[in-house]
């Protein structure tokens, strides 16, 4: 069961990252400048990715009990 954790983690890291490539999208769909798609997928993504690592570094941590 020790490799569950990790894998979990990996398939949540490419959900997210398929999630963020969606949302890139959505933001370029009606942008007519990079600063226009770049400033609010930054602004949008940035705290997910922070949870995101935060939660990975916590749940992969080797001193669990």
């Amino acid at each position: 069961m020790r490799w569950l954790t990790p894998f979990g983690v990996g398939v949540a890291f490419v959900a997210l990252l398929y999630g963020s490539v969606l949302v890139f999208m959505v933001f370029d769909r009606s942008s007519h400048s990079a600063s226009d798609t770049l400033r609010p997928f930054v602004i949008t993504m940035a705290p997910v990715w922070g949870v995101a690592v935060a939660g990975a570094a916590v749940l992969l941590r080797r001193d669990r009990t």
